[in-house]
């Protein structure tokens, strides 16, 4: 007999290993996280029903600096991949920043202008060279770009290869134009356009990375309908997502090439996202 034949494993095999692989890690990974953050909130919103104002919103947060000045007191050791620990536990260090900004117009009749944009960037320093997975941006969802599922826009142009694809930035852009159908139903048109990256920390694939002003060119659009009940004192709302821009995808096929109903997202969600 021969020897046995070498059997290269499929690109299915190599995406379930993968899969494995990052929820493993994901499930057994240990962060000690100490943190302080400062938030600043301002509308100009007057009762609940109130459609015509603005929000304006900004957070700060920083971890890591108190532990590190006991790790360095108490002079705990390195672990193996030279990082500081406290009670032989790695802690994140890291800084965090976030501005959210919202505005509604009342067009009169039931017809409502909402738009929403959001940019968040976490940089890790000193004991971290990355951000941990709570602390991190993903893209899609009920609440951001519907035209893709939870964790599975971005980061950058990579086309979200992993079961939990997250980062260290975010820019996010919504739109809507919510009308009324009939006594409680209501209709709604939207956009979402935004994408995750990494930048300023481990991660060295260029598809993933923020290189600047040409990495906007990397926006993803999603755009779609949808229509909501009012309850009273909530909303139930069901939207169809469309990819209208995939950055993912090859040049010629980034505008319009997944916009039909098979490769729509259907999205059930408890009140307004935004």
């Amino acid at each position: 007999m021969g020897p046995n034949p070498i059997i290269f494993p499929s690109e299915t095999d190599l995406k379930t290993i993968r899969s494995i692989d990052e929820r493993k890690k994901r499930l057994t990974e240990n962060n000690l996280i100490f943190a302080t953050s400062f938030s600043y909130y301002k509308t100009t919103k007057k009762e609940l029903l109130d459609e015509h104002f603005y929000a304006f919103k900004t957070k700060i947060e920083s971890a890591g600096n108190f532990l590190s000045i006991l790790a360095r007191a108490s002079k705990q050791l390195q672990n193996q991949g030279g990082a500081n620990t406290f009670f032989q536990v790695e802690y994140s260090h890291y800084i965090k920043g976030e501005l959210e900004y919202i505005k509604h117009w009342d067009l009169k009749k039931k017809k409502i202008l909402a738009v929403r944009s959001f940019a968040g960037i976490a940089i890790p320093y000193g004991n971290s060279n990355s951000v941990p997975f709570s602390r991190s941006y993903f893209g899609g969802g009920t609440n951001d770009n519907r035209a893709w599922q939870p964790y599975s826009l971005g980061p950058g142009s990579s086309g979200g290869i992993n079961d939990f694809n997250e980062a260290n930035m975010k820019l996010a852009f919504n739109a809507e134009f919510r009308f009324n159908v009939t006594g409680a139903w209501n209709g709604v048109l939207f956009a979402d356009a935004g994408n995750i990256w990494n930048v300023l920390d481990n991660v060295v694939d260029e598809k993933y990375q923020f290189k600047g002003f040409n990495s906007l060119k990397n926006i993803a659009l999603g755009t779609g309908f949808g229509i909501r009940y009012d309850f009273g004192i909530f909303v139930l709302r069901g939207e169809l997502g469309f990819k209208t821009f995939n950055p993912s995808k090859a040049e010629n096929e980034k505008w319009f090439k997944e916009f039909n109903l098979s490769e729509s997202v259907l999205n059930i969600g408890i009140n307004y996202p935004f």
